[in-house]
């Protein structure tokens, strides 16, 4: 990546069609920590590693709650995270308030979608610097999409983003054909070996740098950090 002409804001085109300052963007989200989501037919999952700036800090938050029924883990730039977590919650309340429903996975994940949409066309705004993986569970099944700093949302049985996120998907690519018949105890302990080829060489995860939340059938929306996460990474061993 370098300067050029056509990287001064994100509504103006290169002559090969890109948008730099969206590439930009979305190289903002591979330096973030890593973070794998995976679904079967009753639950979905979501597993991120977590950093800590330096040793005097704690490690910084990587799922957040939406709702009961949805939650979101992030890569990139946390504070781009915040308020994006905060317009969904918006939406949500505003969904049970006026229609009095659950807000839809797939219409949560279309609104801010469009709202990221929005940056990449107006002069003077840029795209956000977080990738999301959204989880949720509605009247259709459980749910795994992917937001990027584009605007573009799809949705995977199984997908990781962040730091060295190649890794894990080339296991999720392996194995995603066993995922729709596992229990929520075996999808979690998959999803936590595919985040841990993420790691650099001698580190590997523990309750420290951990982060469990998933969702499903008559589960509501369950995080777990520190000591919660001990009994699912004795699995691994």
């Amino acid at each position: 990546m370098f300067r050029n002409q056509y990287d001064n804001d994100a509504s103006t085109w290169s002559p090969q069609g890109r948008i730099f300052q969206v590439e930009y963007a979305s190289e903002a989200v591979k330096q973030g920590s890593a973070v794998v989501g995976l679904r079967s037919k009753d639950h979905v999952v979501l597993v991120a590693v977590k950093r800590s700036p330096n040793e005097l800090a704690s490690y910084q938050k990587k799922i957040i709650r939406i709702d009961d029924h949805m939650g979101i883990a992030m890569a990139g730039l946390t504070s781009d995270a915040r308020v994006l977590s905060n317009y969904l919650r918006s939406e949500a309340m505003r969904s049970k308030v006026v229609y009095g429903r659950p807000l839809p996975i797939n219409r949560a994940v279309t609104a801010i979608g469009d709202k990221a949409q929005v940056n990449t066309q107006e002069y003077g705004r840029r795209p956000y610097g977080v990738g999301l993986l959204v989880i949720g569970h509605d009247d259709t099944g459980p749910h795994l999409y992917e937001f990027n700093p584009s605007g573009i949302v799809s949705e995977y049985y199984a997908y990781s983003i962040g730091a060295r996120s190649q890794s894990a998907r080339t296991n999720l690519e392996r194995n995603f054909e066993t995922f729709e018949s596992m229990s929520l105890k075996e999808l979690i302990v998959q999803g936590l070996r595919a985040l841990g080829d993420t790691l650099q060489q001698g580190k590997q995860l523990d309750t420290l740098n951990t982060s469990i939340g998933f969702v499903g059938k008559d589960t509501k929306l369950t995080i777990l950090d520190g000591e919660d996460t001990q009994a699912y990474l004795d699995l691994l061993e």
